[in-house]
């Protein structure tokens, strides 16, 4: 099975949170997760992210913080995730060695082209879909993913409100990694372990 899915936290982590994640690894399209918590102090993400790290690595899929690179390199996960404003690239890129890097896009090739000096392991676009857990993010035309497809030698995630209806379009159009939070930890019809088996 191809490991197509970059899979997000949900905003808060519940006690069910850590039973579902394993569930959800387990089926084994998954390639990475990332932990995302903008509004918890260090100490509990910290505390969050290591029960995290032995579930991911059982299921061997890589681990980045969003953000937190000094979590990212305390707790050895796998890399981090940063957005365009969230502190200097070149530092962070010194710091985390030869540990994933992945930045953010938003639809400018601007971005793109620039953050490619710091060499990042992958780059995100997005908002390409109404997303529940940004909602307020700006949208990502389909044409910057065939730009981008055609003209970064790099992985290319993408971010957005994607779905089981979908996902299909953005793989054709050349995304190696599809970002997923709502749809799997937010979803009125499916427990988490069912929303992720339907990303085939």
């Amino acid at each position: 099975m191809s490991k197509i899915i970059y899979l997000i936290s949900p905003n808060k982590i519940n006690k069910n949170f850590y039973t579902d994640l394993d569930k959800v690894l387990s089926f084994g399209n998954t390639a990475f997760f990332q932990l995302r918590l903008k509004k918890f102090d260090k100490n509990t993400v910290l505390r969050i992210a290591k029960r995290i790290k032995k579930i991911t690595k059982k299921h061997k899929v890589k681990f980045l913080i969003n953000d937190y690179y000094s979590i990212a390199l305390k707790v050895g996960a796998d890399g981090c995730h940063i957005g365009q404003l969230d502190g200097s690239l070149k530092i962070l890129r010194k710091k985390m060695g030869k540990k994933i890097l992945g930045i953010t896009c938003h639809n400018s090739k601007t971005l793109a082209q620039t953050s490619l000096r710091h060499k990042p392991d992958y780059l995100a676009f997005g908002s390409f879909f109404k997303s529940k857990l940004k909602p307020k993010a700006s949208k990502a035309n389909l044409n910057i993913l065939k730009w981008a497809n055609k003209n970064l030698k790099i992985p290319i995630v993408v971010i957005g409100g994607i779905n089981n209806k979908n996902f299909r379009k953005l793989i054709k159009l050349g995304a190696n990694y599809i970002a997923i939070s709502s749809f799997i930890w937010d979803n009125p019809k499916l427990k988490p372990e069912l929303a992720i088996k339907t990303f085939k």
